[in-house]
């Protein structure tokens, strides 16, 4: 017998649905409501179905799809983490215990729905080439320009020392400009959206690096507005971008 509940996600409305088995395992996946919150679950035995190893990713990657079909249900959700679980005991069932947060919490889960009610989130990957940026600087920047041309008329051992000099003044000049690229598309972007927030950058290659990491809450008439503005920032030599969505908004709840 079940002795708990896996828990998807909170969706707006009072909806007694049975979605069939396809959850985690092919378990039945069904509705238990509250007041205007449907809350998506399936049966678990606590103790039997921990996931680990090879089959996580498979686990995981299925309960986004869970999500994916309430959230076209429904509209309007809150999907929670992966392998979150709602426990009973010898006193209460799981169900209960369900329902008895889903009254505590009420208030808050309703102030949340709002926030993403018609919007989604997308994700933003913005990429620079440091190489790319460094010929710019060396073609426009003076002070740059001025000591390179030093270096190929100096003798060796001034040349060395300049050389030095120059790498020095160039990443330096480099991490300004990230810091200017950076300050003029989150700008950019956040005019463009509902809420954003910005995600930790992560190594590419040798040739790119990620200058900035962002999801994005907005309505799917601002993703076409932020997509030209996504648009403009491609353009400029050495930026690239990477647009996707939209997701359930995960990262906003």
């Amino acid at each position: 017998m079940a002795n708990g509940l896996y828990l998807y996600c909170i969706a707006d409305g009072h909806v007694e649905k049975n979605f069939d088995n396809i959850g985690i395992n092919g378990q039945e996946v069904y509705t238990i409501v509250y007041e205007d919150l449907s809350a998506i679950v399936h049966d678990l035995i606590v103790e039997q179905e921990r996931v680990e190893g090879e089959k996580l990713n498979e686990c995981a990657m299925k309960h986004a799809q869970v999500i994916d079909v309430v959230w076209e249900k429904f509209g309007t959700i809150l999907p929670l983490t992966f392998y979150t679980v709602i426990k009973g005991d010898e006193k209460i069932a799981p169900a209960q215990n369900l329902k008895n947060w889903m009254c505590d919490d009420y208030k808050n889960l309703k102030q949340k729905l709002a926030k993403v009610k018609g919007k989604a989130e997308y994700a933003i990957k913005i990429f620079w080439s440091t190489q790319k940026i460094g010929e710019l600087l060396i073609q426009n920047d003076p002070e740059i320009r001025t000591l390179h041309a030093t270096i190929e008329t100096s003798q060796k051992g001034l040349a060395y020392m300049y050389k030095q000099k120059l790498e020095n003044l160039l990443k330096k000049k480099i991490e300004a400009e990230a810091e200017r690229y950076f300050n003029d598309f989150y700008k950019r972007i956040a005019a463009c959206v509902s809420a954003i927030k910005v995600e930790a950058t992560k190594k590419v290659d040798l040739d790119k690096q990620m200058l900035m990491n962002l999801s994005c809450l907005m309505s799917k008439e601002d993703s076409a507005i932020l997509g030209k503005e996504l648009d403009l920032m491609s353009n400029i030599n050495g930026i690239f971008v990477r647009f996707t969505g939209p997701w359930a908004p995960y990262s906003f709840v």
